[in-house]
Parts: C-alpha cells; sequence; structure tokens
C-alpha cells in the first residue's frame, strides 16, 4: 500500500509540474514579456488577465493548490532522494541535483513574488508596469528576480524531461537523449524571455 501511495504521489506530482504549474509559467512568461513592448503593452496585458472571469477560483483551483502539493511533496523529494550516478550517470544525475536545488529556490522566489505582487494587491496595490518598475529599482531585486526566474524555467523544462520518462513518453536511451536536447532549448529560449522582461521594467 505504502509503495502505490508513493507511486501515485510521485506521477501526480509531476504530472502537476507540467499541468497546470508549468502551463501557467508559460502564459506568466507571455503575459510579462509585453514589458518589452513598454508600459502601456504590459498594462493592457495585465489588466486582460485581472478580467478573466472567475479570476480567483481558477487561481485557487489551477495555480495555488496544485503549486502547494506540488511544493511540499518536491521538498519531501529533495530531502529525502539519493544521488545515483549508477542508474542515471554523471550528466543526468547533475540534472537530478540541480532539480532539487532550483525547486527549493524557485518555492523560495514564487512565495515572495506572491507577496510581493497578488498580497500586495489585496492591500490596494495596483498590478501595473510601476509596481514592477519600482520592485527593480533594487540591483538586490534584480538579481533576485534573475536567479528565481532562472530557477524556475530550469526546473520547469528539466521537470519536463523526467516527466516524459515517468510516463513512458520516452522511453528509449536515443529518444531521451532527444529530449534532453529539446528541454535545454526550451530552457535556453524560456530564459531569454525572462531576461528581456526583467531588463524591460528597469
Amino acid at each position: 500500500m505504502a509503495g502505490n501511495r508513493e507511486f501515485f504521489n510521485r506521477r501526480l506530482h509531476s504530472l502537476l509540474g507540467v499541468v497546470p504549474i508549468g502551463l501557467f509559467l508559460l502564459v506568466h512568461l507571455t503575459v510579462n514579456h509585453q514589458a518589452t513592448g513598454g508600459a502601456e503593452s504590459f498594462n493592457r496585458a495585465a489588466n486582460f488577465m485581472e478580467s478573466l472571469p472567475f479570476l480567483h477560483v481558477l487561481e485557487i483551483l489551477l495555480i495555488f493548490l496544485p503549486l502547494l502539493y506540488h511544493a511540499i511533496y518536491g521538498l519531501y523529494i529533495a530531502f529525502t532522494g539519493t544521488v545515483n550516478t549508477g542508474k542515471f550517470g554523471y550528466f543526468r544525475n547533475w540534472m537530478y541535483l540541480l532539480q532539487r536545488i532550483t525547486g527549493v529556490i524557485t518555492l523560495i522566489f514564487v512565495a515572495w513574488h506572491v507577496w510581493e505582487t497578488r498580497i500586495a494587491m489585496m492591500f490596494g496595490t495596483p498590478l501595473n508596469y510601476q509596481m514592477m518598475e519600482d520592485i527593480f529599482s533594487s540591483p538586490f531585486m534584480i538579481g533576485f528576480y534573475l536567479v528565481g526566474i532562472i530557477s524556475a524555467i530550469f526546473h520547469f523544462s528539466n521537470g519536463l524531461w523526467s516527466f516524459m520518462v515517468s510516463w513512458g513518453i520516452t522511453l528509449s536511451p536515443r529518444s531521451q537523449v532527444i529530449s534532453t536536447y529539446v528541454t535545454m532549448i526550451i530552457f535556453v529560449v524560456l530564459s531569454i524571455v525572462g531576461i528581456q522582461t526583467v531588463f524591460a521594467f528597469i
């Protein structure tokens, strides 16, 4: 029973990391990237997202609850897992380790980002270009956000590789090598998007 429960928890953890959390990351990066078009472009995109019907219900059901489960079980995996070079080889072993490290960094970053934006909105601060520009007026916050964003993107991209293995999509060694290149390209492209976004607010 314990083995079946852990198998289910790991599968659910993997699935939630891609759907819906990974999809939300892609949407969030796309919306925020509108800042590269200026304040008006970003404000228009942010206002559109804020005007979606049942937004708070969708946030709770599709973002916060899945993210909470993924984070809690992810911490369990991070602090109970062991490095296994014999099974995965040195490259995959490093990816395994980086996945755990970036998971912890991402959790800290997301918690702070939610506090600095969503919670601030509850106290009357409008979500607009000016809010983000004020955040990035501090060099420390620029560095913090860059590390947090790149960690979140790596965690998603490398997690996508693990997802495809866990769910039987890439079983052969060749397919896993191909998916490694694909997911690393995704990491590079999304990182460029995230970095451009940060500097658009500076």
